[in-house]
């Protein structure tokens, strides 16, 4: 039995997630999620070996000295942050060591990067957050997390 316990918590230690989180549509006031709890909660699925948050230009010194103590790399875009958010996806889909994507956003505009990724193999989860949370990419991850406000 132990043996059995032993081989499937080495499984789970083997998969690795490329995190990704959409700043401008979950880093807000009016939402206020807690990043760090959302990684706790991630942990039980993988190791996380990518942790990106996309930022538009406007994004504070502040807010991306934040991120980057909480151990988030800051990409930092001056066009649209959803267009060079799935571009990094898309990315990761095809990177033979991930084995997990995880989008963390409400936007109903990711939902074709869940859909390659699904066709592709790999697994996904969206962890999003009310209000506007799009019911679209509920149904479209294989596993749905909701982030816990502060």
């Amino acid at each position: 039995m132990f043996e059995k316990i032993k081989s499937m918590l080495k499984k789970k230690e083997e998969k690795n997630m490329a995190f990704l989180v959409d700043g401008p549509n979950v880093i807000r006031k009016d939402i206020n999620v807690d990043l760090e709890g959302v990684k706790r909660k991630l942990v039980k699925y993988g190791k996380i070996k990518v942790c990106k948050i996309f930022l538009d230009q406007y994004a504070s010194d502040k807010l991306i000295e934040a991120m980057t103590n909480q151990g988030y790399e800051p990409i930092i875009t001056t066009g649209d942050v959803d267009v060079t958010m799935a571009v990094e996806a898309m990315q990761q889909v095809f990177n033979p060591a991930i084995h997990i994507i995880v989008l963390m956003t409400r936007d109903v505009d990711f939902r074709p990067v869940l859909v390659k990724a699904k066709e592709l193999g790999k697994e996904t989860i969206v962890v999003g957050a009310e209000p506007g949370f799009s019911i679209a990419l509920k149904n479209t991850a294989d596993i749905v997390i909701m982030a816990e406000t502060r």
